[in-house]
């Protein structure tokens, strides 16, 4: 799809363990934030995209802000997998001209709204049906088991996966938004923390957050005569492989493959650039071993070199040659699906981030590489 959309507004609550007000008022919240940053009203917005997750849907948003004629509206799934899904069907909407300005959104109460994981019933559908009731229930059990076969197939270390964890945490001792901004953190703490599901530490798991966020997507002309620099969606692309199974991949005939694996040739091809045009990553990271799978699936490395990239520091803002998670991402800012990593990408392409990467004119954001996934490339406007 050509380069005709761009996000023209970003918005978000605060984020927190236990914030207290309801998910709705969150939506709002944010919505209004990210259509304030763009200069727009909710007069303007004719369409919405979401999570099929969402407990506030459209007629709900659309009724509190105040929206009059709702043209387009869409939801995607998978969860983490779908965040940037929300930017290509938003995308589609403008350029096939269904809608002018979109409205897509996350909120989310995690922190205060208990555990997915613990409503599992006890008959359970689908391919969940091979692993559940054997005790595989939370994420963090699933990706343990991808990171012990990292460990055994291409000989990546604890060391590794804490460099992601150490490097992503500095970048939100920075961010006064994130919820890490004060607690800082070198490999010595992380080698002494405590395991959640062995190899993996607490450190090496996202945050249980509540918060909301939002962005504003219309046309690449529109966009010129708002307010910031638009963030141009180069590329936006959603995929996954044969024999996906939540959160790992044990039936593929490549066991350390993700799904991003099946999205990036496509995304690359789209964009017309490489990875190598890439000037910082917003790489999904609800668990440090989805960052290396992500760096080897879109062509940063190649197999097994995802493990001494990171441990040699190439995921920092100082000096890294591809700073990653520059606001501190789902390990150390906040964990809403991933969707302030789309926010960041945006920052990074106008110039204000925290953690600004100099002269930044393409930014990769992805998705939850553990399920069906979406990934977008953002830049500069020409």
């Amino acid at each position: 799809m050509p380069a005709q959309a761009a996000i023209v507004g970003i918005g978000h609550t605060e984020f927190a363990k236990n914030i207290e007000r309801p998910e709705q008022r969150l939506a709002v919240e944010a919505s209004l934030a990210a259509l304030s940053d763009a200069g727009l009203a909710p007069s303007d917005v004719d369409g919405m995209v979401r999570f099929d997750m969402e407990t506030t849907e459209e007629v709900q948003l659309q009724r509190a802000l105040g929206v009059t004629n709702l043209r387009f509206f869409a939801s995607t799934g998978y969860g983490g997998g779908g965040g940037c899904g929300t930017m290509a069907l938003a995308q589609a909407a403008v350029v096939s001209g269904q809608a002018d300005v979109v409205l897509a959104w996350r909120a989310r109460k995690r922190g205060s709204g208990g555990r997915p994981w613990a409503k599992a019933s006890h008959r359970v559908p689908a391919e969940k049906q091979w692993y559940v009731p054997f005790g595989l229930v939370r994420p963090v059990d699933q990706v343990a088991i991808l990171a012990r076969r990292m460990m055994y197939e291409v000989g990546v270390t604890e060391e590794m996966f804490g460099s992601v964890a150490v490097q992503i945490r500095r970048h939100a001792n920075r961010n006064h938004d994130a919820i890490m901004f004060d607690r800082k953190m070198d490999l010595d703490d992380y080698l002494a923390s405590r395991f959640v599901s062995e190899p993996l530490r607490v450190p090496d798991c996202c945050l249980e957050t509540d918060g909301a966020l939002a962005v504003v997507v219309t046309s690449l002309e529109r966009a010129r005569d708002l307010r910031h620099t638009p963030a141009v969606i180069a590329a936006a692309q959603m995929g996954t492989g044969p024999e996906c199974v939540n959160m790992t991949n044990y039936h593929g005939a490549d066991l350390l493959a993700g799904p991003g694996s099946q999205v990036a040739p496509h995304l690359w091809r789209i964009a017309g650039i490489g990875p190598a045009d890439v000037d910082c990553a917003q790489l999904y990271d609800a668990f440090t071993p989805l960052v290396l799978q992500s760096l080897e699936d879109y062509g940063f490395c190649a197999r097994g070199e995802a493990g001494p990239f990171c441990a040699d520091g190439n995921l920092s803002i100082d000096g890294g040659t591809l700073p990653t998670c520059t606001a501190g991402g789902g390990l150390s800012e906040a964990y809403v699906h991933g969707y302030n990593l789309i926010l960041e990408g945006v920052r990074q392409v106008r110039g204000d981030s925290v953690n600004q990467v100099e002269g930044c004119e393409h930014v990769l954001v992805t998705s939850g590489n553990a399920v069906p996934t979406s990934a977008i490339v953002l830049r500069r406007d020409r």
